[in-house]
């Protein structure tokens, strides 16, 4: 059976997130996942998937390293693999300056290295239920757990998008989340990755690759395609990193005009300007037959898990994000 994930985020609410991962089980999807953001506490989500499964490994992409403690995040995922009989795996990343600060009123530096430092931390708490850790972005005196976890060893799997955080992977993470990749990413991600790995002194072979991909599947190709082009819009406007990928896949142009007319509070011309071309490059989109060749070709690329992550708000949310999950279910 070929292997697919579905990662949900927005939209739905907390219960009907739930009845989606529980639909893709059913499926025959391989992993399920819940992003951070503005909806329910992932943790939390989490943890009812895994009571109401069995199979679906079961993770988040991404929980970020600056808006939680890094034991809490380890008492979490520690929780969160329990409950599902070992099936969490920990998708951690630095977030957004542009959230991180404003949102949550945490001062955001040195990302990779708080990255790497919570890692540090959620092993060593979760492997021997006692940590002390001196370093520069955090530095705990001593916390211990007073539970003896059943899974000491929780896979973590960091986001990455440009060199140096990919290289962190190749270093010390189980496995790459990218997200809106194109075709031509993989190839050189795990070169990347192997070279730094191997420093490290680590088999690449032990490190999957994934990738979020943006997904509408609609009876059009046209329709499918405009369902996503005001999340491009966002995301390119809004995030400067995001914006810089844009123009590194191709798109320099249409990352400038969306990034200028983000900055005047334009959002439909920020939307004009997000090509056909820019959603193809990046996205699962079109009827589901397309959608399923390409997502096919995602995986002959060197991508490991191709992740669909269907756009959908509004009351009508659950029902979209159904109507992704079986139009791309795998055969």
């Amino acid at each position: 059976m070929s292997r697919i994930g579905i990662a949900i985020s927005g939209g739905p609410n907390p219960a009907e997130i739930v009845d989606l991962v529980v639909l893709a089980e059913s499926l025959g999807y391989e992993s399920a996942w819940v992003a951070e953001g503005h909806g329910g506490d992932q943790f939390a989500i989490l943890a009812a998937c895994a009571m109401r499964t069995s199979r679906i490994r079961l993770g988040t992409a991404i929980s970020s390293v600056f808006v939680r403690t890094a034991p809490t995040i380890a008492m979490a995922a520690s929780t969160v693999a329990e409950l599902s009989g070992g099936r969490f795996i920990l998708g951690l990343g630095s977030s957004h300056k542009a959230q991180v600060g404003p949102e949550h009123g945490v001062i955001y530096t040195k990302p990779l290295t708080r990255t790497r430092e919570t890692v540090a931390i959620v092993r060593t708490l979760i492997r021997d239920g006692l940590v002390s850790f001196e370093g520069e972005t955090i530095r705990i005196g001593s916390f211990d757990l007073t539970y003896a976890p059943r899974y000491r060893d929780v896979p973590v799997y960091l986001s990455a998008v440009f060199p140096k955080a990919i290289a962190l992977c190749g270093e010390i993470a189980d496995g790459i989340i990218l997200t809106r990749s194109t075709l031509h990413t993989a190839v050189p991600v795990r070169a990347q990755m192997a070279e730094a790995a191997r420093q490290a002194g680590r088999d690449p072979a032990g490190i999957e690759v994934t990738t979020l991909l943006p997904t509408s599947v609609a009876s059009t190709r046209d329709g499918a395609l405009a369902a996503l082009r005001p999340g491009l819009a966002f995301y390119a406007g809004f995030f400067p990193r995001y914006n810089r990928m844009m123009a590194e896949h191709g798109f320099a142009a249409e990352a400038a005009t969306i990034a200028e007319a983000w900055a005047r509070g334009d959002r439909e011309a920020a939307e004009r300007a997000v090509s056909d071309a820019m959603i193809d490059a990046t996205s699962i989109v079109g009827t589901p037959e397309q959608c399923r060749v390409q997502v096919e070709a995602y995986r002959q690329s060197g991508i490991d898990v191709p992740i669909l992550s269907p756009f959908a708000r509004g009351p009508e949310a659950k029902s979209r994000f159904e109507a992704a999950i079986r139009a791309c279910a795998p055969a």
